[in-house]
């Protein structure tokens, strides 16, 4: 199902981006690695085996993002799926947060997904066929204490997939969110350089092996959402109808940052 598809991956040199890369590879996908750290993109593609790519890409420059989806297209000449997941994340205070901090990670969080989207949804529209995969989080849908610049920017990243998705019916192209819990990657090391959050969360932190397949699935099914992990799904639909009794109720257990 997946073999010789071309995957467009961002934030692919570490973490999530990069495991998802193996695993496509191992199903006979052709994964195209994109960041910053271009080492390090070398090094994640030498661990795959068969067909891949990597290009030095910053989502935050529109010129690097349209060169190197325009490379792609002249080397393989279409791009199946996007997987949208290069970002961030820093807990702090509102209070004592730069409002340059707000910025920078709103630039690369949603309007890198912007910038590739923008960059990518012509082909797909002139082939009739396509996927886009936008790595949002549960953070997108629960804000919790410390988090308000990560949360405006995973709300952000949901309503433009919701929307998308809604715009593109009947297009051939399908629209997905993928909204994980906390995830045992690198991410934290500048989201939480104490590592307070982390042991605070450890008996609900997933192993990345664990949310990679559960992408790959989404990739292969072309699911329209999937909350991670699974339990989180009735937990998130709950919040939702009672938000204001689930802030009352656990609040203090959401907000241990």
């Amino acid at each position: 199902m997946l073999k010789g598809k071309v995957i467009f991956i961002s934030g692919a040199s570490s973490g999530i981006g990069a495991l998802t890369a193996v695993k496509l590879a191992e199903q006979g996908a052709i994964p195209v690695l994109t960041g910053r750290n271009i080492d390090k993109l070398k090094e994640i593609a030498s661990m795959i085996k068969g067909s891949v790519s990597y290009y030095q890409m910053d989502v935050t420059d529109n010129n690097q993002v349209l060169q190197t989806v325009e490379a792609v297209i002249a080397k393989y000449g279409k791009i199946d799926v996007l997987l949208n997941n290069a970002g961030y994340g820093q807990f702090e205070h509102f209070a004592s947060m730069p409002l340059e901090n707000f910025a920078q990670m709103m630039d690369t969080n949603y309007m890198g997904i912007v910038r590739c989207t923008k960059a990518v949804l012509p082909h797909m529209v002139k082939r009739g066929s396509g996927h886009i995969v936008n790595i949002a989080s549960l953070a997108g849908k629960i804000g919790t204490a410390k988090s308000t610049s990560y949360t405006a920017t995973k709300h952000a990243v949901l309503g433009f997939t919701n929307s998308l998705r809604m715009e593109l019916q009947g297009s051939g192209i399908q629209v997905s969110a993928v909204n994980p819990g906390p995830i045992d990657t690198p991410f934290f090391s500048l989201a939480d350089p104490s590592g307070s959050y982390v042991k605070n969360v450890s008996w609900f932190m997933m192993k990345p092996e664990y949310v990679v397949t559960r992408i790959v699935r989404l990739i292969k099914r072309r699911k329209s959402e999937l909350d991670l992990p699974k339990k989180a799904a009735f937990a998130i639909k709950l919040y939702q109808l009672l938000p204001r009794t689930i802030d009352r109720l656990f609040g203090g257990m959401l907000n241990r940052k």
